[in-house]
């Protein structure tokens, strides 16, 4: 049995201005999936010609601001909505935690097709770059719940059990390594090994759609449900049912793309 390692959530205390572990492990993710997706471009001769660099750069403010609104609106409507109506301010309180995967995808997709029409960037393209590295922002996601001691797995009497601080004196699955393994290192080494194929523009995206939630669904049976949720019947929870609307999604368009053509 091990015991979770007291990890301070802030990192670094300036005076009144305290820099939470959680916010690092969003600058983190955006500057790796920045930088790698621009290193696509340029390995593909892209960079530059078909998307210019400060196109790109504008995008990516885009999908910055898509991420953090998506992903805390879709925690606050389909978490924790009856909490956010009797404590509205603390909607603002990211550094707590508290964001959805689905809405943090959703959003910047939003945002990054508005931006693509608006400046006539190749959508699907630029999709198929990103979404390639995009498991790498999630890993650090992952690392960041699991510094904050929160999203803890089931309890369990397995070797590596752990004992969380807020979760009893139980050991349970340290869910957040799981998700981040699976959702994040292996489902970006399956992307990233893809780069060599060359698929239809937005077989990427779909790919990322069908692994993210085969990978989120394993994880989900050892996740211990939101507590404000618990299961929604049987032994189905919120994450389970929103990801497989996305297996569905990325399934049906995975066959389009590929019906009658070989990768």
């Amino acid at each position: 049995m091990l015991h979770w390692p007291q990890i301070d959530p802030v990192a670094l205390q300036l005076g009144p201005l305290a820099v939470h572990w959680y916010g690092l492990m969003y600058v983190f993710g955006f500057l790796t999936i920045y930088q790698l997706a621009r290193r696509q471009m340029q390995a593909k001769g892209e960079w530059g010609t078909v998307v210019p660099a400060e196109a790109f750069e504008g995008l990516f403010s885009w999908l910055i601001l898509g991420v953090v609104l998506g992903g805390r609106l879709a925690y606050v409507l389909f978490y924790n909505g009856a909490h956010y109506l009797q404590h509205p301010i603390e909607v603002f309180y990211i550094w707590q935690g508290g964001m959805s995967f689905h809405g943090g995808m959703l959003g910047p997709v939003v945002a990054g097709w508005l931006y693509c029409k608006k400046y006539r960037l190749p959508f699907l393209l630029l999709a198929d770059r990103i979404f390639t590295v995009a498991p790498l922002g999630l890993a650090f996601g992952r690392l960041g719940n699991f510094i904050n001691g929160e999203l803890w797995g089931r309890v369990t009497d397995v070797p590596w059990g752990m004992v969380f601080p807020y979760a009893g004196d139980l050991p349970r699955h340290p869910s957040q390594l799981y998700e981040l393994g699976l959702e994040g290192i292996a489902l970006f080494a399956l992307l990233w090994f893809t780069r060599r194929f060359d698929w239809p523009a937005g077989a990427r995206v779909a790919v990322f759609l069908v692994g993210y939630a085969l990978a989120r669904i394993f994880c989900e049976q050892f996740r211990e449900p939101d507590v404000q949720l618990g299961f929604l019947f049987a032994h189905l929870t919120m994450g389970m049912l929103l990801s497989s609307l996305m297996l569905l999604a990325g399934s049906i368009w995975l066959v389009q793309l590929f019906r009658g053509r070989r990768p």
